[in-house]
């Protein structure tokens, strides 16, 4: 065809999107090369501008739209195409576990080179809409504008309490409405943003890093319906603060403290919503002065209501605060560790090794169909509840330890608590470190199971296991509907000696 592609910036006409790729984005082919273009499904005619130009790949936005596909449906957010959530609700939920299932099967298969069984059918969710337990909000003095606002808008005008605008993070789209959370959620959100803009509270600046309320989470337990609300605020200085004494050092000393009236200020917020809805049973609040808007590190504040709130699997009750990690789709989860323990096979003379425990959610699960389970995360507030969700279910047969994997888990800790029967493996996105794929391959556990939100990094670190082990069966499981994401399990045995 003869097209300069080494310019960006020029127009390409009539581009048919073939199909979805591994991160969401439609797919198709400009002159031998593979081009990414998001918010389009299969079947999209488009024009599109070339943005980005790799030696493998080009990538390009949408200029308008020459003809829709014929499977699209009609979206049921009003933030679609600007929030960067949900990003598959143009496709009906059928073709979205298509996908995901031919997603899973491509990336084990190109990425990691390996032979597989059949990949058992994905498992999809039950309910598509108000399926998560948590979702988290950013609050911004200059918030996204949208193309059909005119006029010049007030300072309040200008303030957000939303979701971050997909590759720039310092924009924030205002949310009216979240369809993934249960009510009060919505309600919950608005009335802070509404309290806070009445009693004059500075929403958040992100380039200058100031300003008092940074971030709103909010919980609810999907099994009880117990709602925790959660304030992040920019941490202030202290009243006494020496300017000359102090030069120099670090504003990031003072990430553990509010001054008085900053903490009143967020109190009386916390107290107006408690008053507002009567059925939140849980409230704190954080001061994070980091360069992130992540809450480890920084210290939380109980400010009334219970210390946490309860999710519930069959007989077991999990406890759930602040910084505790729970699968964001209770529901699903469920689902998800019901195929953990049928692929573990327990007999209840095995010991198990969960790896990356997290609150010890599947080593509880499992501890009842097994001898022992050793628990091992790195974070230390997650081992924490772990262990008083162990005390709270009693269950004598779990121990859990916390610190980095590739350290805790050695040769001496092996030999302590005994040589794993099943190991479980439930890592982050990153997957394993090589040192800890190392000790998997030496300790040689007869069967693994292996729990990833990434199936690359998964497709990755099976094929540094693949020297000793087989893989026996692969099912994947929706936990995120209208999302590109989805999680595997893969089942591993030892390779017999010959």
């Amino acid at each position: 065809m003869g097209r300069n592609i080494k310019s960006k910036n020029i127009v390409v006409e009539n581009v048919t999107i073939e199909r979805v790729a591994a991160e969401g984005n439609g797919l198709a082919h400009l002159d031998g090369k593979v081009l990414f273009v998001p918010k389009t499904i299969p079947g999209d005619v488009v024009n599109v501008t070339l943005t980005k130009r790799r030696k493998g790949f080009l990538e390009a936005k949408v200029l308008n739209f020459v003809s829709y596909s014929a499977m699209r449906t009609a979206p049921f957010c009003p933030h679609y195409g600007i929030c960067g959530g949900c990003t598959w609700q143009a496709l009906p939920y059928s073709k979205q576990l298509e996908f995901k299932q031919q997603q899973v099967e491509d990336q084990l298969t190109r990425i990691g080179h390996l032979t597989l069984p059949c990949v058992s059918p994905i498992i999809g969710s039950d309910n598509t809409l108000e399926y998560r337990n948590k979702l988290e909000y950013t609050f911004s003095n200059k918030r996204w504008i949208l193309v059909d606002e005119n006029g010049e808008l007030s300072d309040k005008e200008r303030c957000a309490l939303g979701f971050h605008i997909p590759g720039m993070f310092s924009k924030v789209l205002d949310i009216k409405e979240c369809r993934l959370q249960k009510e009060p959620s919505n309600a919950i959100r608005l009335f802070v943003k509404d309290y806070a803009l009445q009693h004059n509270l500075s929403f958040f600046d992100i380039a200058a890093h100031t300003g008092l309320l940074r971030n709103l989470v909010i919980r609810i337990s999907q099994t009880t319906g117990e709602i925790m609300v959660i304030i992040v605020a920019g941490a202030s200085e202290r009243d006494d603060y020496d300017i000359e004494k102090e030069k120099g050092k670090s504003r990031n000393r003072f990430t553990d403290y509010l001054n008085a009236k900053d903490k009143a200020a967020v109190e009386a917020l916390l107290d107006a919503a408690c008053d507002r809805f009567p059925q939140i049973t849980s409230t704190f609040y954080v001061a994070n002065n980091k360069g992130n808007d992540t809450m480890a590190g920084c210290p939380i504040f109980h400010h009334s209501g219970s210390e946490y709130i309860t999710e519930k699997m069959e007989e077991l009750s999990f406890r759930i605060s602040p910084k505790s990690f729970y699968q964001t789709n209770s529901e699903q989860a469920y689902k998800l560790y019901s195929v953990v323990r049928d692929f573990a096979s327990l007999t209840g003379k095995e010991i198990v090794y969960d790896l990356y425990t997290g609150t010890g959610t599947i080593a509880l699960f499992l501890s009842s169909n097994a001898r022992k389970v050793i628990g091992i995360e790195y974070v230390e507030d997650a081992i924490v509840d772990a262990k008083i969700n162990a005390e709270q279910n009693n269950i004598s047969n779990a121990s859990f330890f916390a610190g980095d994997m590739k350290e805790v888990l050695n040769e001496d800790f092996i030999t302590s608590n005994g040589s794993p029967d099943v190991i479980v493996l439930d890592p982050p996105r990153s997957g394993i470190d090589s040192k800890v794929a190392d000790v998997l391959l030496k300790t040689a556990s007869p069967r693994m199971v292996y729990v990833s939100c990434n199936p690359a990094t998964q497709a990755r670190d099976l094929a540094l296991l693949s020297s000793k082990y087989d893989i026996i069966k692969v099912q994947p499981v929706d936990m995120f509907p209208h999302t590109q994401h989805v999680e595997n399990v893969v089942l591993l045995t030892l390779k017999e000696i010959k």
